[in-house]
């Protein structure tokens, strides 16, 4: 599969914010702590009908990022989402196909809604060996719309 947004975001981005399960999520003004997984897509198969971060088994969730820095939104192109570089420390386990982003800012699991799942970045899928995996983003943004 290519890089491709969750269902529920897409109805977010189409509507204002207006719709979608959980609302509006700030992507730019750092309002909103948005978050990345390493995904083990053998462990639970992807699928962009989920919503939020309950549907994604915690097998399947190998590390998660603390939540990304200098977010921006229309810097590094317009209509992109950019963030600074994030280092996922000490990883190990088997392998990882992709990376979900997620926000992290409502209370539970069942209301943290699901965003994008890259899977097409360079070095991936992964398998873990214990070190850092460090994910860098590209000069024009983690996604643009």
């Amino acid at each position: 599969m290519a890089d491709a947004f969750y269902d529920n975001f897409r109805n977010i981005m189409v509507s204002c914010g207006n719709d979608g399960v959980h609302g509006a999520i700030d992507l730019g003004s750092g309002g909103n702590a948005i978050k990345i997984i390493l995904y083990d897509e053998g462990t639970d198969a992807l699928n962009l009908a989920d919503q939020d971060l309950a549907d994604i088994t915690s097998g399947a969730r190998v590390a998660t990022s603390a939540a990304v820095g200098s977010q921006t939104v229309g810097t590094a192109a317009t209509g992109a989402f950019d963030h600074a570089d994030v280092t996922f420390s000490s990883v190990t386990g088997a392998s990882v196909e992709s990376l979900t982003y997620f926000n992290d800012t409502p209370a539970t699991e069942a209301t943290k809604p699901l965003i994008v799942n890259i899977d097409s970045a360079t070095g991936l899928p992964v398998t873990r060996n214990g070190g850092n995996i460090t994910w860098t983003v590209a000069a024009g943004g983690v996604f643009q719309i």
